[in-house]
């Protein structure tokens, strides 16, 4: 079971260990949450499956129940040392001391086919952490604890203030299936917004933006402001003209600005021939 509040106050003190804020110490203290996020992400004892910020280890001893193999990255020596001392799951748990976007899969071994990612995200690293994600082999499925504004980013649609380059990369790969939201006092600290457990499940045909693509659509939507045909001009050989003829057969313009154009036109920039 996960540890209350009241004894996860007691196992910090006797760690002697305060939260860091700037490294998104909120401790999960909701034993529903952990199921919830094991549920969703469907954990069996086949699984290979990738936690970042493994913290106390509330959610790594619940995912070892399930008979799963974990691999972990823990960015705090006080915190990794703990984990390292009271965890013994017979092989089943690798745990590496590290950065988690120097290392977003947790240095799992290459050849791995299959793999899943459950993790409370630290909001700070969210976005980069799921560039490097998006950027090598793919996890069939992830389930990650984010901060409510960061989760509404990833699933923005177009059209909306939110919908931004990492909605496009995400959902280029992923869909989003029903999540689950949480309340800030399933946490402590308690933090100051609520959070949401994305449930992302790797599409049958992934697209991956290539690192120019990526930049681009990213120059993109830093002028969100600025309508498209200006914004490619001298950014493509052919100023986007061919994409640009798209758009306008779905019934958009070059005068459209980024966030008016659907994932799936952003998908047919990612095959220009100088983006490839």
């Amino acid at each position: 079971m996960p540890l209350s509040p009241n004894e996860t106050r007691e196992l910090l003190t006797r760690l002697g260990h305060s939260p860091r804020r700037f490294l998104g110490q909120n401790f999960l203290v909701d034993g529903n949450i952990v199921r919830k996020s094991i549920e969703l992400a469907e954990v069996t004892a086949a699984d290979t499956v990738v936690e970042i910020g493994p913290g106390l280890g509330t959610l790594t001893q619940a995912l070892l129940e399930t008979g799963a193999t974990v691999w972990a990255i823990e960015k705090d020596q006080t915190l990794h040392h703990h984990l390292e001392n009271t965890i013994n799951a017979n092989g089943r748990f690798h745990l590496q001391e590290g950065d988690a976007v120097e290392h977003p899969l947790a240095s799992l071994p290459a050849e791995t086919e299959s793999f899943k990612i459950v993790a409370n995200l630290p909001y700070a690293i969210s976005t980069p952490w799921m560039d490097g994600v998006l950027s090598g082999a793919l996890p069939d499925r992830m389930v990650l604890m984010l901060q409510l504004e960061a989760a509404e980013r990833y699933a923005a649609t177009h059209g909306s203030k939110t919908f931004g380059a990492i909605s496009i990369f995400l959902q280029s790969a992923y869909n989003i299936a029903p999540g689950h939201r949480v309340a800030a006092n399933c946490f402590h600290p308690r933090p100051d917004v609520d959070s949401c457990l994305l449930n992302l499940v790797r599409r049958p045909r992934p697209i991956i933006f290539k690192t120019s693509a990526k930049a681009l659509v990213r120059g993109c939507f830093q002028q969100r402001r600025k309508q498209l045909g200006a914004l490619l001009r001298g950014r493509l050989p052919d100023d986007g003209r061919a994409w640009l003829a798209q758009i306008t057969a779905q019934g958009y313009s070059e005068k459209s600005r980024p966030e008016q154009i659907p994932v799936t036109l952003w998908q047919e920039l990612a095959l220009h021939p100088s983006l490839t």
